[in-house]
């Protein structure tokens, strides 16, 4: 009984120390790279007409623009495997003195192939009354991943663009002026949407073969991928929490696997049994 004690307690021990090493192991892993929601710096003044002119901004900062009624605005944002978007936009509406009539307002975010993204959760299109000072906007993108399979449209690792305009309101408030304030937050999901795979490189604007890549290096220029990168970078996309679970799986499942030996081996022959018997 003493061996089956000393079997639990190292058992418990185990998992213990890979439970306090599990956080911190996955805080220094190359996927995590999640932006902290807590950063709000200021981003861009102005925003792209298509695109291809899409300004770009980071997760945490705040973007913003002033525009005439009826135009589009484009805005692109690096996302990485494991990270779930949040986009929020907030449009600045005209005087209402100076306005005729409600308006409908709508934003949409597209992944590096310019592939239409849905919303989780989130009121990405809002009707305005006349009266109304602003139109609060919001979508919550799925968890990007690592790869995925050819007729699907997940969310991969790369550029995101996002559209913000008007799709319904009166003629006479066409090319009024309003603003617009947009960001981004990411939250990492870890490992519960991992995959197996990994894509050679994000999908970005301008990303081209690998000897393409190699001579920017060599000349000392960026890439396409790392000028679209993020501050820390992208990650390699096969790492993810769920190595240590299965590893921790593993151990534990060898304790419990010597512990139910030494239950039912026995204690051995007898002391009153003679030797030659």
């Amino acid at each position: 009984m003493r061996t089956v004690r000393t079997l639990a307690a190292a058992a418990l021990a185990g998992a213990a120390l890979l439970g306090l090493a599990a956080p911190a192991a996955v805080a220094d892993s190359p996927s995590a790279t999640a932006t902290p929601d807590t950063r709000t710096t200021t981003g861009p003044t102005e925003a792209g007409t298509s695109f291809r002119t899409a300004t770009r901004f980071l997760p945490g900062q705040h973007a913003t623009a002033r525009a005439a009624t009826g135009d589009y605005l484009y805005w692109v944002f690096p996302a990485d495997t494991g990270q779930r978007p949040t986009v929020n936009a907030t449009v600045t509406l005209p005087e209402a003195a100076l306005r005729h009539g409600p308006s409908t307002w709508r934003i949409d975010v597209y992944d590096g192939l310019r592939r239409r993204q849905s919303c989780m959760y989130g009121t990405q299109s809002r009707t305005a009354g006349k009266d109304a000072a602003k139109v609060e906007l919001a979508c919550v993108l799925r968890p990007v991943r690592a790869s995925a399979d050819a007729w699907a449209n997940d969310p991969l690792p790369g550029s995101y663009y996002v559209r913000l305009t008007v799709t319904g309101l009166p003629d006479e408030d066409l090319g009024q002026s309003f603003d617009a304030r947009l960001g981004v937050d990411l939250k990492d999901e870890g490992g519960a949407h991992a995959t197996d795979g990994a894509l050679a490189v994000p999908l970005v604007p301008g990303a081209t073969t690998a000897d393409r890549a190699e001579a920017d290096a060599d000349a000392g220029r960026p890439s396409a991928v790392e000028a679209a990168a993020a501050e820390d970078g992208w990650s390699s996309g096969w790492w993810s929490d769920r190595w240590l679970w299965t590893l921790a799986g593993g151990v534990l499942a060898a304790l419990a696997g010597v512990g139910g030996y030494v239950l039912t081996r026995g204690a051995g022959r007898p002391s009153r049994v003679p030797p030659a018997a």
